[in-house]
């Protein structure tokens, strides 16, 4: 659980962005669906179906264009090892 509060906590920001994605998407698909079936239920059943799996993909597609516009991480340079007073 503790995990799941951590990638919470630090992918908030795409967590939020996915979330109004999400409820956005459920209101045109709804809006669709019923003018394409005619039916609340048949729309209601896809309008729940096809965003909840398009959300999901939303998070990853964001997070792997974030990789892509991070620089690439480089290893921390190694410390300078000073000769010691008795050496010199």
């Amino acid at each position: 659980m503790a995990r799941l509060r951590r990638i919470a906590h630090v992918h908030r920001l795409a967590l939020m962005k996915t979330a109004t994605y999400y409820v956005m998407h459920v209101t045109v698909a709804l809006a669709v669906a019923y003018a394409v079936t005619g039916s609340w239920l048949a729309a209601l059943t896809l309008s729940l179906l096809e965003p909840t799996v398009q959300a999901v993909a939303y998070f990853f597609h964001e997070r792997a264009w974030a990789r892509v516009a991070s620089p690439p991480r480089t290893e921390a340079p190694a410390t300078l090892v000073r000769p010691s007073a008795a050496a010199a």
